[in-house]
C-alpha cells in the first residue's frame, strides 16, 4: 500500500482550517496561512512568493516536511513528515534596519516559552538562537531559527523545532525533540497556535519600543532563558579562529559578551559556541 499522510497515527497532519480560523484576523499580525505536503524550504519558498507579489507580510508558510530545510551558516535542517513545526512567516519591521538582527533572538523568546508553557517541558536558548530542552537527560537542541533579509524592507523568519522524533531519528547525538523530553502533549496543532501568538506578542512589543531591545524588555527575557550566559564556552568564529572564556552578558545588539582569561570582554556577533562548562551553582 502507498504510503499516505495519515499512514502514521502518530503523526496526524495539521488541520489548515482550524489554524486559519484561530490565527487569522482583523487585529492578528498573520494574514495568511497556508499548509503544504512537502517543500524544499519554508523560507526559500515563502521569499520567492514576496518577491513576486504573492505574499504579504503577515503570511505563513507551513510545510509538513521539508525536504531542504535551511539552518544557521548554510546546515541542512530534515525530519520525517509531520514529526516537526517547520514554518516561516514574512514580516515587514517598522523599526530601524539596525536593529532588525533582534529578529531571530525575538523568535527564540517566543518559542522557548510557548513551548514550555503549552507542552510542560524546560526549556532554554542557547546562543544565538537554538531552543533546547533542559530536563533530565540534559541540554538537547530541538529547534531553531533563521531570518534572512527580503528585498529593502521585509525579513522572512524561519523556526523548526523537533516534537515526536524518536532516539533512532534524531540527526546528532545533540539533538532531541518534545516527546523525548516528556512533553505533556505532542499535538502541533495547539503548539503551532501557541508559537505564533508567541511570536506575534513579543514582536508587537519589539515594535512598539522602536525595536529597542531593552526598552521592550526582549534583552532582559532573552537573558533570562539564555543558558549560555555564564558558562565557560568556546566560540568557533569566522575564519577559523576561536576563543575561550566566560559568556558574560548578551548586549544591546544582541552580540554573546566573551571574557577571556584576561578579563578582556569580547562581543561576538557571529559565530558557533560550545558549552564547555556549566554555570556556577548547576
Amino acid at each position: 500500500m502507498t504510503p499516505n499522510r495519515w499512514s502514521d497515527l502518530d503523526r496526524p497532519p495539521l488541520n489548515e482550517a482550524a489554524l486559519r480560523k484561530a490565527l487569522l484576523g482583523e487585529s492578528s499580525l498573520w494574514t495568511d496561512l497556508d499548509v503544504v505536503e512537502s517543500i524544499g524550504s519554508t523560507n526559500t519558498e515563502l521569499a520567492a512568493r514576496a518577491a513576486r507579489g504573492e505574499a504579504a507580510p503577515g503570511a505563513v508558510l507551513v510545510a509538513e516536511e521539508q525536504t531542504a530545510g535551511k539552518g544557521r551558516l548554510d546546515r541542512s535542517w530534515t525530519a520525517p513528515p509531520r514529526s516537526g513545526l517547520f514554518f516561516s512567516a514574512l514580516l515587514r519591521p517598522e523599526v530601524p534596519p539596525h536593529r532588525w538582527g533582534w529578529l531571530p533572538l525575538l523568535g527564540g523568546v517566543a518559542a522557548a516559552g510557548a513551548l514550555a508553557r503549552s507542552a510542560g517541558v524546560d526549556t532554554g536558548l542557547k546562543w544565538p538562537n537554538d531552543v533546547l530542552t533542559t530536563g533530565k537527560g540534559g541540554e538537547r537542541k530541538i529547534g531553531g531559527i533563521l531570518a534572512e533579509r527580503v528585498g529593502e524592507d521585509s525579513v522572512v523568519l524561519g523556526i523548526g523545532l523537533n516534537v515526536t522524533l524518536r532516539e533512532d531519528e534524531l540527526p546528532v547525538p545533540t539533538a532531541g525533540s518534545l516527546a523525548l523530553a516528556g512533553a505533556q502533549g505532542t499535538d502541533r496543532d495547539p503548539l503551532l497556535r501557541a508559537v505564533l501568538r508567541a511570536v506575534e506578542d513579543w514582536y508587537g512589543r519589539w515594535t512598539e519600543a522602536d525595536g529597542d531591545p531593552a526598552a521592550g524588555a526582549l534583552l532582559d527575557a532573552y537573558a533570562a532563558g539564555c543558558v549560555t550566559l555564564g558558562r565557560t564556552v568556546r566560540a568557533m568564529l569566522p575564519g577559523g579562529d576561536e576563543l575561550v572564556g566566560e559568556a558574560v552578558a548578551v548586549d544591546g545588539d544582541g552580540r554573546l559578551l566573551i571574557a577571556s582569561e584576561q578579563g578582556v570582554q569580547h562581543p561576538i556577533a557571529a559565530g558557533d559556541i560550545v558549552h564547555l562548562r556549566p554555570a556556577a551553582g548547576e
